[in-house]
């Protein structure tokens, strides 16, 4: 490849990632306008100040938005861990989450029962719910608040990246969810029967609702009206009594590190997909043009990238082979002529695949079509691309070595008869031919034999 070529696929490259990334950007930036808006605190940047030594007239404020994953349970531990020393009033969390993982939300249930600092959970703000494992993490805590109108409930167990269970095994884990949400209740004073009632019918209510239902504690406008609210409740942690004087309490804010939020970012559907797509693209760049580099280490980064969020979703194997089929359909149409059979059966390879790239009911826990199309659609056109270079490459004459030599024009040096001297190509050739060539006049490179050229009369229109 010479160093034309090599730029071109830069390039393309560049083009392509940058495709890519935008596309990563707009499947993000509702998300990312959601959390500005919902809790201007919890949009708060790693310049927030460290909890004060003297956190007892503090409230530590943090977030929990969209689906609740490993990353989700490391950052609200760490919040909680972060309390335990520092001893502030309590730790108040807001949330507007769709679901999770019930491991995750095993874990952070564990950690609110555990902690010695009152945990408060309030949905907000307006049009935010707590649903699946939010709402039993919402039940687990101390106090429980939700913000006019928002909803919590629908916590019935689905089977993630397993596949369809049996009815026996639907059974099972339903008891058991509805056992373990019926045990929090009883732990919290809250009403059993609806906590039932949201794991085996997946029931949801509305905040007056729920508080008629008793199952939250308050129903507030915002951060401040729940503080007032609050101010003067009593707890009982571990045996002892605890009052809650939150009533114009300094609010310290505990967002995400950077770490939890870039892996956070990472571990959604729609990136992990993305990247994945990127780093196929990469590689291939790389592989069809060695030495270009730049690609090489893009698509390296991002498929690694990309196999840890795999360990954080119930990624389908057969959507992943789909489409590795459908990157090899695209690399064979450059190889073989198919009269564009392998492209259409690539796109549709791929589109399946896509689809069934995430093995889960839950819409949350999918590859959004809105990023699908455009991915599938722009990737075909990446491998036109890369069709119309390669076979651009493969028909430009070559310019170096014995092939690039033979046709070019030059001068004879000396009489030729049968043999003599040429300067051709910028080189002194010693040169032979069929018919007398005299000194001064152009010839054209025909073969080279060895060291030898052999040439011919050039004819009028071969003359440089």
């Amino acid at each position: 490849m010479n160093k034309r070529d090599s730029w071109d696929a830069v390039n393309i490259f560049l083009a392509s990632a940058l495709l890519l990334l935008i596309a990563a950007f707009h499947s993000a930036q509702n998300v990312s306008a959601h959390d500005a808006n919902a809790s201007p605190s919890a949009a708060a940047s790693d310049s927030t100040p460290a909890p004060p030594a003297d956190g007892a007239a503090a409230v530590f404020e943090g977030a929990i938005e969209g689906a609740i994953g490993p990353i989700t349970a490391e950052y609200v531990l760490r919040l909680l861990a972060a309390a335990e020393k520092s001893h502030p009033i309590c730790v108040l969390i807001t949330m507007d989450t769709p679901g999770g993982l019930d491991l995750s939300m095993r874990s952070i249930i564990k950690g609110i029962l555990a902690s010695p600092v009152p945990v408060v959970l309030f949905i907000y703000p307006s049009g935010a719910r707590a649903a699946s494992a939010g709402a039993l993490i919402t039940l687990a805590s101390h106090v429980a608040a939700m913000c006019p109108g928002t909803n919590i409930g629908a916590a019935h167990p689905v089977a993630i990246g397993e596949g369809d269970m049996d009815d026996e095994m639907a059974a099972k884990v339903t008891n058991d969810a509805a056992a373990y949400a019926r045990s929090i209740a009883v732990q919290r004073n809250r009403d059993p029967d609806w906590v039932e009632r949201i794991v085996r019918e997946s029931i949801s209510s509305t905040a007056s609702e729920a508080r008629d239902a008793g199952v939250v504690d308050f129903i507030a406008n915002d951060v401040a009206d729940l503080l007032d609210q609050m101010d003067g409740m009593r707890l009982s942690m571990n045996g002892t009594e605890t009052v809650l004087r939150t009533a114009n309490a300094n609010i310290t804010v505990m967002p995400p590190t950077f770490r939890e939020r870039l892996l956070g970012k990472i571990s959604e559907p729609n990136i992990a997909y993305l990247l994945m797509l990127l780093g196929m693209l990469g590689l291939f760049f790389e592989l069809q043009n060695p030495g270009a580099i730049f690609p090489g280490v893009i698509g390296a980064i991002s498929i690694i990238t990309a196999f840890f969020s795999f360990q954080l979703l119930p990624v389908n194997i057969s959507g992943i082979a789909l489409i590795i089929c459908a990157v090899i359909m695209f690399v064979l149409e450059i190889k073989i002529t198919s009269g564009g059979l392998l492209t259409v059966g690539g796109i549709v390879s791929m589109i399946i695949g896509s689809i069934m790239f995430v093995d889960s009911p839950l819409p949350f826990m999918r590859v959004s079509l809105a990023v699908i199309i455009p991915s599938v659609v722009f990737t075909a056109l990446f491998f036109m691309f890369a069709v119309a270079l390669g076979l651009r490459a493969q028909r430009r004459k070559v310019s170096t070595g014995e092939r690039g030599i033979i046709g070019e024009s030059g001068t004879a040096k000396d009489d030729i008869d049968p043999e003599g001297s040429v300067f051709i190509h910028g080189e002194y050739w010693n040169a032979f031919s069929d018919s007398r060539i005299p000194a001064g006049a152009k010839v054209t490179a025909v073969e080279i034999h060895g060291m030898k050229l052999k040439v011919k009369p050039a004819e009028p229109k071969e003359v440089s």
